[in-house]
C-alpha cells in the first residue's frame, strides 16, 4: 500500500504506539478494525455459500463485478487506516476518521468460483497522484504506474487513428506536439543512399556519451544555429534517446529524492513524469497568470519577481530547490523570452546557487521573421555556466520523434561524465545515430531546402486554425513560434472550474479528438487547451470541423441546463422568470 506522498519516515510501530497513545484515536481506530473484521467475515461468508447458486452469464458477470467492489472497498479502508494512524502520529487531530458504513459492502453473489483477481485497485488521492493497491507491485512500482496512467490515458488513439480513406472515423490527435507537416521531405532525405552505409561498428554497443562523430557534429551545429560566440566542445555533448531521457538523467543526478526543481507553469507536462519516474523529484509551479497587470505586461509573463516568491514559498514549506527548468521558447504558450529576459534568469540562478535547465527543443520552430530567437548558448558570458544545462533535439524542429534523439549541452564535465552513465540504458543504436550525423552535416539541404519549406508551411497552418478560431470567437494567445496554439474555452465552462474542464476534455473524446487541457500542463486557470496545428491541410480541415461540433454541442447543453434552471427557479418562487438567455459568457 501507498500512502501519500509527503508522509514522514517512520517505523510502522513507532507509529502505531503513538497512534495508541491517545484514546480518542485508539477508540476510533477499534471502531474501523471491527468494520473490517465484520466485511472480511461477510466476504468469506458469501464465498463459501456461493457454489450453492446458479446464475446466468449476466448474473456471473454482476457477481466479479461485486467482488472487485468489494476488494476495492477493503483497500480502500486499510489505506485510511494507514492514513488515520499517520495523523494520530503526528498529532493531527483535525483528520477525521472516515465513514464506516458499507454503503459498498455489496452482495457477492454468483454461481461461479471468484477468480482470483490480480489487477491493481486505483483511488483518486491528489491531481496528479494516484494512491493504488497491488499485489505485485513495490510502492515504488505502484507509484510510477498511477503517474503513468494519468499522465497517458488518451494514447489510445495510438490503435485508432484517424485516416481520410481508411479510417474516417478514428481520433484526430492535435493534442501531442508532433510535426507531421513535413514527413514528405524527411522520408526523402532519409532515403538517399547516404544514409544507407552500414558497418561493423555501427551494429555493436554505442558510446554511451553518444558516438564521437555525433557529438561533433551536434556541437558544429548548436555552434551554427544557436549563434554561439565561439566554437562549441563535443565534450561537453550527451546524447541519450530523447529529451525527456536527458531530462530524466538531469533531474536524478542533480536532486536527491524529495528536492526539487522550479519551473514557470502552464509548461510542458512530461516534465511532471519525467521528474518523478527515477529521481523522485517534486516541481514546484512558478504560476503565471492570463490577466494583464502592472506586473505582467503580457499574458502569462515569467518575471523573477514571480520566481523569488515561488522560491520563498518552497523554503518556508521545507522544499531544497534545486534548479529552474524554462522552455524557450514556453510549452504550451509559444513566448521566446528577450536576450534580457534569458540573462535575467540566468542571474536569478547564480543567486541563489540553482542550476538552470533550458529546454530548446522548438529553437528552429520560428516562423514570424519579426521574432529573433536567443539561444542561451549565444551569450557572451554566463554567470554560472557550470551550473547552465542546455536541451535540444530533433524531435520537434524536424518531426522524426521515432528516431528518439535528445542532446544535452554542459560546460559542467561531472553532470556530463554523471549523465553518460545512463546511456547504459538510454543510448540510440548506432545506424541510427549515423543517419542523424548525415542529416545534420548536410547544411545545403537544411538551410534551403528544408527550413525554408517547413516554416512556411508552418506559418499556412498557423494562419488557417488561427483564422478558424477567430470565426468561432474562440480567444487564443497569437504567438509566431511552435506547433501549438494556446486556447482559451473558460466561456464553454459554467462554472469554470478543472472537473469542467475535464468534462469538455471528455467531450471532444467521445467526438474522436484529442486536445491536451491546461490541467496537464499544471495551469493555474481553468478552461485552457492547448492545439497542436502542424498537422496536413486536409487534416486540420476535417479537426477544425470537429472541434465546432464539439462546441456546438457544448453550448445546446448548457442552454438546456440554463432553461431547466431557470424553470426550477420559477416553481420555488411561484413567479414567473425571466427568458434564459443561451448566449455563452464572454471569458
Amino acid at each position: 500500500m501507498s500512502g501519500p506522498s509527503d508522509m514522514p519516515s517512520m517505523p510502522y510501530g513507532q507509529m502505531r504506539d503513538q497512534a495508541l497513545g491517545n484514546r480518542s484515536i485508539h477508540t476510533q481506530l477499534m471502531e474501523m478494525v471491527l468494520s473490517l473484521r465484520q466485511t472480511v467475515e461477510d466476504n468469506i461468508t458469501q464465498l463459501m455459500t456461493r457454489h450453492q447458486q446458479q446464475e446466468l452469464a449476466l448474473e456471473k458477470q454482476r457477481h466479479n463485478q461485486a467482488v472487485r467492489d468489494q476488494e476495492a472497498f477493503l483497500g480502500h479502508l486499510m489505506f485510511q487506516m494507514l492514513h488515520y494512524l499517520q495523523s494520530g502520529a503526528t498529532g493531527d487531530q483535525s483528520f477525521q476518521p472516515p465513514d464506516t458504513s458499507m454503503d459498498s459492502r455489496v452482495n457477492v453473489g454468483g454461481g461461479q468460483q471468484a477468480q482470483s483477481s490480480r489487477q491493481i485497485l486505483v483511488y483518486q488521492r491528489s491531481d496528479f497522484e494516484d494512491t493504488l493497491i497491488s499485489y505485485d507491485l513495490s510502492n515504488r512500482g505502484i507509484d510510477i504506474s498511477a503517474l503513468y496512467h494519468s499522465s497517458f490515458q488518451d494514447y489510445t488513439y495510438q490503435g485508432n487513428k484517424y485516416h481520410k480513406d481508411e479510417n474516417t472515423l478514428g481520433y484526430i490527435n492535435l493534442g501531442t506536439s508532433e510535426k507531421k507537416i513535413c514527413i514528405d521531405l524527411l522520408a526523402e532525405r532519409l532515403s538517399r543512399t547516404d544514409m544507407l552505409y552500414i558497418d561493423e561498428d555501427l551494429l555493436q554497443y554505442p558510446d554511451w556519451r553518444g558516438q564521437p562523430f555525433l557529438r561533433k557534429e551536434v556541437a558544429r551545429f548548436l555552434t551554427s544555429d544557436c549563434k554561439a560566440p565561439a566554437r562549441l566542445d563535443p565534450e561537453n555533448v550527451v546524447v541519450l534517446n530523447g529529451c525527456s531521457s536527458v531530462f530524466s538523467t538531469l533531474a536524478m543526478v542533480l536532486c536527491d529524492p524529495g528536492e526539487a526543481f522550479l519551473v514557470p507553469t502552464p509548461s510542458h507536462g512530461g516534465f511532471i513524469l519525467s521528474t518523478h519516474l527515477y529521481a523522485k523529484v517534486e516541481l514546484v509551479p512558478v504560476h503565471l497568470e492570463s490577466q494583464v497587470t502592472e506586473a505582467s505586461a503580457y499574458p502569462f509573463q515569467l518575471t523573477v519577481d514571480k520566481l523569488e516568491q515561488a522560491l520563498l514559498r518552497a523554503k518556508i514549506e521545507g522544499k531544497k530547490v534545486r534548479g529552474l527548468v524554462l522552455s524557450s521558447h514556453q510549452n504550451p504558450l509559444g513566448d521566446i523570452y528577450s536576450q534580457d529576459s534569458v540573462m535575467e534568469y540566468q542571474e536569478f540562478g547564480k543567486k541563489y546557487n540553482v542550476h538552470v535547465i533550458i529546454d530548446e527543443f522548438y529553437m528552429l520552430s520560428v516562423f514570424d521573421e519579426a521574432i529573433p530567437f536567443h539561444s542561451v548558448l549565444s551569450l557572451e558570458s554566463l554567470p554560472d555556466p557550470n551550473k547552465t544545462h542546455v536541451t535540444w533535439g530533433t524531435s520537434k524542429d524536424f518531426g522524426i520523434s521515432g528516431f528518439r534523439f535528445g542532446t544535452l549541452y554542459t560546460r559542467n564535465r561531472e553532470v556530463a561524465s554523471a549523465v553518460s552513465s545512463f546511456g547504459y540504458l538510454h543510448s540510440i543504436s548506432g545506424v541510427t545515430q549515423y543517419k542523424l550525423c548525415q542529416l545534420l552535416q548536410d547544411r545545403e539541404w537544411v538551410d534551403n531546402v528544408y527550413l525554408p519549406i517547413y516554416r512556411f508551411r508552418l506559418q499556412e497552418a498557423h494562419g488557417y486554425i488561427t483564422d478558424k478560431l477567430k470565426v468561432l470567437k474562440v480567444p487564443f494567445l497569437n504567438r509566431g513560434s511552435g506547433l501549438y496554439v494556446w486556447i482559451n474555452l473558460k466561456q464553454y465552462l459554467d462554472p469554470c472550474t478543472f472537473e469542467e474542464e475535464l468534462l469538455l476534455h471528455c467531450r471532444f473524446l467521445d467526438n474522436k479528438m484529442i486536445l491536451s487541457r491546461g490541467k496537464t500542463f499544471m495551469c493555474k486557470e481553468p478552461g485552457w487547451f492547448c492545439l497542436i496545428f502542424a498537422a496536413r491541410p486536409l487534416l486540420l480541415r476535417s479537426a477544425i470541423q470537429w472541434f465546432h461540433q464539439v462546441l456546438v454541442e457544448q453550448g445546446q447543453d448548457w442552454g438546456v441546463k440554463q432553461l431547466e434552471d431557470a424553470k426550477k427557479e420559477e416553481a420555488s418562487t411561484s413567479q414567473p422568470a425571466a427568458p434564459a438567455s443561451l448566449t455563452l459568457r464572454k471569458s
